[in-house]
């Protein structure tokens, strides 16, 4: 066998590698690398240098990384998944139990939802009136809301 013979089996062995990992992981993490060996491989056949095949590798690979990349991310990682809580996000809520974070006490009642909650800074009274300004776990996080 002869190192041209040598040299195209190695970029066949790293697309098949690139490819078999690619198919496992199904989130679009090495498909660059495919794409780059895929590109050596060809230019390995049609007899062109080592630097030549190495570079192809490195430019296809990242010109496929930062252009597919931030597309790719944008369609695949939709990982936020909005519940019908997150309608409370804003909303005014009456606190029936104080709420004192040192203590671990605390609940709200919002459209006729008994929620746990904590406050973003100091303790709060009942009776008081506060914004759900996020969510965390089970409990809501509120602060007070001003009314001047």
């Amino acid at each position: 066998m002869d190192d041209v013979m040598i040299i195209e089996l190695i970029w066949l062995g790293l697309l098949i590698v690139f490819s078999i990992v690619e198919a496992v992981t199904v989130g679009l993490t090495v498909i660059w690398f495919s794409a780059g060996a895929l590109a050596a491989l060809i230019c390995a056949a049609l007899g062109g240098p080592l630097w030549l095949q190495i570079t192809l590798f490195a430019a296809i690979s990242l010109i496929c990384l930062a252009f597919v990349r931030p597309f790719a991310k944008k369609c695949l990682n939709n990982k936020i998944v909005h519940t019908n809580a997150d309608r409370i996000i804003g909303t005014d809520a009456n606190v029936t139990e104080a709420i004192d974070n040192i203590k671990g006490t605390g609940v709200v009642s919002v459209s006729g939802v008994i929620w746990s909650a904590k406050s973003e800074g100091e303790a709060i009274e009942e009776g008081s009136l506060v914004r759900i300004i996020r969510i965390e776990g089970a409990k809501v996080v509120v602060e007070p809301v001003n009314t001047l």
